[in-house]
């Protein structure tokens, strides 16, 4: 009995510091963490948000796709922003050639403007302030208003071969997708609701050709059979073979400009502009979520709100870890 016992006490010595280590980060983010040294630091940033939206759309989904990216392979620490002199960082890998400039830009002067303010200059990292903005793009577009957890540092490097294996292929399936987001602490209704980011923003020819023009070499069937085929007929006109893979097409083809649920309900129309898309619908793990979201926009706001907390959590450096960048494209 003694030596049960004994073994127990050592198993809840043993689980302390694990429940400890999963926790810290939350509790060491917080709703206010500026609010002795950049009290406007929300507003600062909006309305740079807002500017920048004014001037060009895409900024909403340049912002949100370049947070995604940021967070997915390092952690949400701002790795994505450091540039390199010989292109060797992780903005210069191949999946990431495509984030568009403008999400880089929001941030770089959101940074500005914050430095302006005396009690706000060097005092915001630039991981906190993407986060930021990725929610105030999400609002400006429609989407939901939440509260963002801060307090995140930047980190001081940042390296191509890091990026290997670490973002979503336009062709995974559930299971991949499954794996590649549970690695990073979200489930599968979490991932879907991430998807549904898809609402705004584009992909290129070059993601997808192969579902409308050889999905199927060396038979009659070139079109992938998931694919609505009217569909498919005008995305061939749009994308032409022999014609610049890199052409950019609307990942939803119904309100691409506002952000709502018309993305799940394009999937079930056969609509989804990538495989990965589209096996959110076809996979019967995962029909029923989509069905959901798809007829209730407020299930898909709240799945969403609580998935981007989730996301915006991963891997972040807080206290003494990493440093508040003076420029975000530099470390100190």
């Amino acid at each position: 009995m003694e030596t049960r016992s004994f073994n127990i006490l050592v198993l809840a010595l043993l689980t302390v510091p694990f429940v400890l280590a999963m926790t810290g980060v939350q509790a060491q983010l917080s709703t206010d963490f500026y609010k002795n040294t950049c009290p406007n630091v929300e507003s600062i940033v909006s309305q740079v948000v807002a500017n920048k939206f004014q001037q060009t759309f895409v900024t909403a989904p340049a912002t949100l796709r370049l947070l995604f990216h940021d967070c997915f392979v390092r952690g949400c620490d701002a790795s994505v922003m450091l540039a390199s002199p010989d292109s060797k960082a992780e903005k210069d890998h191949p999946d990431n050639l495509s984030l568009a400039g403008d999400g880089f830009d929001t941030v770089i002067k959101a940074k500005a403007a914050l430095d302006q303010d005396a009690r706000c200059k060097n005092q915001v990292s630039c991981a906190d302030i993407l986060a930021l903005a990725t929610r105030d793009v999400v609002v400006l577009t429609g989407g939901p208003n939440y509260t963002v957890e801060l307090g995140r540092r930047d980190v001081r490097i940042s390296t191509i071969s890091s990026v290997q294996r670490h973002l979503p292929k336009p062709e995974f399936n559930l299971d991949q997708l499954n794996s590649m987001f549970a690695a990073n602490g979200l489930t599968q209704r979490d991932m879907i609701a991430l998807s549904g980011a898809h609402t705004l923003g584009f992909s290129h020819c070059s993601k997808f050709s192969k579902r409308i023009y050889n999905f199927s070499p060396g038979t009659k069937t070139t079109i992938d059979p998931a694919l609505n085929r009217k569909y498919a007929l005008q995305l061939r006109q749009m994308c032409p073979l022999k014609v610049d893979p890199r052409i950019a097409i609307d990942m939803d083809p119904t309100t691409p400009r506002i952000f709502d649920n018309a993305y799940f309900k394009n999937l079930q129309q056969g609509k989804g502009l990538l495989s990965s898309d589209q096996v959110l619908f076809t996979d019967q793990r995962s029909k029923a979520t989509v069905d959901e979201f798809a007829s209730n926009s407020t299930a898909f706001n709240q799945a969403f709100i609580t998935a981007i907390t989730k996301l915006g959590r991963v891997g972040v450096l807080t206290g003494r870890k990493g440093e508040i960048r003076i420029d975000c494209t530099r470390p100190n």
